[in-house]
């Protein structure tokens, strides 16, 4: 299996499962919260891995 055929393979196998979800409702303040405290700790986290990847490419550690 090639790797340039995977993405368009998996977004064949995704659209199908996207067309049958209920349509979303109206967030309310608490998911917003959800939402903005989970991107927080996304950032926080690529951030955090992007530096212990520049200090072993650099030889820090």
């Amino acid at each position: 299996m090639t790797s340039a055929g995977s993405p368009s393979k998996l977004l064949l196998a995704l659209i199908p499962l996207l067309l049958v979800l209920p349509a979303v409702e109206a967030l309310d303040a608490g998911d917003t919260v959800a939402f903005l405290v989970g991107l927080a700790v996304s950032i926080v986290g690529f951030c955090a891995c992007l530096g212990l990847y520049a200090r072993k490419r650099n030889g820090l550690q």
